[in-house]
């Protein structure tokens, strides 16, 4: 894939979000044996230079400036000297905090409302921060794809799933659809139905069938899924919205905690993605990638098990193997 000349890029509306405000609770205890010292996951360097932050940015930006690449972070990140090192390398105007971790529903919805202020015309791609992808130029090739689908139909929500290569029970599945209707030349489908961490049993099932590893990386235009949201969640949209007036101005910080204050923990996949799929069919589909290798860093094993697949020897802490 070519480094494309972005203004005048077919998808030049195209901004990438990058969801870096979890506190990796579940890798602590791994980080503070590799590290001598407690940092969220995102920004470790579990092997080589750079953190799995870092690698997200290198990778969006081989199709999206970094101008239009936000990232949502916390405002307890900025403890950590590492974190502040890599989120000040990062353009000022495309940081946005959030005051407290409320989970990817509410961290989803702030970092929208700053991108549907700026650009309401568009199209983003968003990439979690913890994921290790092998074969990235490929990767990338996928998510233009995506972009390019959601240009021509923007009624779309397009997710990039991976094949099931064992029951994970961690891990959330999409369910196809038969056929792919007019997307079938990009080779997406329809998602029939989300599985979110099934039990073992289920898993195998699942992953025998053809189920896919949702990736939770996904593509859609900014203006259709806060019209979804509006449908479904009009007083979290209503509180949302609230806010746009002052997104730059002095009383933003003030306003965005208040605003959290308020808010229960919700998350984006389970509770709105599958509301959306359930309540406007057909909207959601999901793009096979097979040909990369894809792994979520966001327990031990899983690392581990990435690893020892490319055969790398690294001083790492024991970690536990799927049985």
């Amino acid at each position: 894939m070519a480094m494309p000349e972005h203004e005048n890029h077919p998808n030049g509306s195209l901004w990438g979000l990058v969801l870096a405000a979890g506190d990796g609770s579940r890798l602590e205890e791994y980080v503070r044996e590799l590290k001598g010292r407690a940092l969220p996951k995102q920004y470790v360097n579990v092997i080589g230079r750079r953190s799995m932050l870092e690698h997200t940015f290198d990778r969006a930006e081989r199709l999206i400036p970094a101008s239009r690449i936000l990232i949502i972070v916390s405002e307890d990140h900025f403890a950590h000297t590492e974190a502040r090192r890599q989120i000040a390398s990062r353009p000022a105007e495309t940081v946005i905090v959030q005051p407290e971790n409320k989970e990817t529903g509410p961290g989803m919805l702030l970092p929208l409302m700053h991108l549907y202020k700026r650009c309401p015309e568009a199209i983003v791609a968003v990439f979690p921060s913890d994921h290790f992808i092998l074969e990235e130029d490929r990767f990338m090739d996928h998510v233009e794809l995506a972009a390019e689908a959601v240009a021509r139909t923007p009624e779309r929500i397009m997710l990039l799933g991976t094949d099931a290569q064992w029951p994970e029970t961690e891990y959330g599945y999409v369910v196809p659809a038969d056929g792919g209707g007019q997307f079938s030349l990009w080779g997406a489908r329809k998602v029939a139905h989300f599985a979110e961490k099934p039990a073992l049993e289920e898993a195998r099932r699942l992953a025998g069938a053809g189920a896919l590893w949702n990736t939770m990386i996904m593509v859609f235009k900014v203006t259709t899924l806060l019209r979804m949201i509006e449908t479904l969640f009009p007083e979290l949209h209503l509180r949302f919205s609230s806010i746009l007036d002052v997104l730059g101005r002095s009383t933003e910080r003030d306003k965005v905690k208040e605003l959290y204050r308020g808010l229960e923990p919700l998350n984006f996949s389970k509770g709105i993605l599958e509301r959306v799929l359930a309540e406007f069919p057909g909207s959601v589909y999901v793009l096979p990638m097979l040909d990369v290798l894809w792994s979520d860093w966001g327990a031990p094993h899983r690392i581990g098990n990435a690893l020892e697949a490319l055969g790398v020897n690294a001083p790492l802490p024991a970690l536990p193997q799927l049985a």
